[in-house]
């Protein structure tokens, strides 16, 4: 899929993403989902909701078999991707693939502290705007991406075949 393609069907899927509320018992039952679709599916990520502020607090964590603590590394750096623009961390790696930059490049914020990587996701409240995000890391990050995405359609109801970004061929 182009890449313009994807920039937009990610916008949609921020817009279309919203949660009606949110609190440490939704924060857990995301997170308690994900961790069902990676176990029953086998894969080795680490999970991560946290509500920006300073500092941002982490409200669920798991790091199943398989991941490393570079895994928790790149959540953070995902993390801050997404407290910074209020978007994907995908969506911006895309918008920077698209335009032949970096993050450091375009916005002068080091790599040690920023990847546009996919797998971070903003937690959008209606009334209340990007509060916080969910993260995971270890897999390819388009899949990393559509992980968080089947997570928050399962959890508004929605159908994740019609969100969803196509896997690549």
């Amino acid at each position: 899929m182009p890449l313009p393609d994807d920039i937009t069907s990610i916008g949609i899927q921020e817009k279309e993403l919203t949660l009606p509320a949110f609190d440490n018992d939704i924060a857990w039952t995301l997170g308690l989902t994900l961790r069902q679709l990676a176990v029953a599916r086998k894969h080795p990520l680490v999970i991560d909701i946290r509500r920006f502020g300073q500092p941002h607090q982490q409200i669920f964590y798991t790091a199943l078999p398989g991941t490393t603590p570079d895994n928790a590394r790149w959540v953070q750096r995902k993390s801050n991707v997404v407290a910074r623009f209020h978007r994907s961390s995908y969506a911006i790696g895309l918008y920077l693939q698209q335009n032949n930059t970096s993050i450091a490049e375009k916005y002068a914020l080091p790599d040690a502290d920023f990847a546009a990587h996919g797998g971070a996701f903003p937690i959008h409240v209606a009334g209340a705007g990007i509060i916080g995000c969910i993260t995971v890391s270890g897999l390819p990050q388009r899949e990393d991406h559509n992980l968080v995405v089947e997570a928050l359609c399962i959890h508004l109801n929605r159908d994740h075949q019609l969100l969803r970004l196509p896997t690549l061929q």
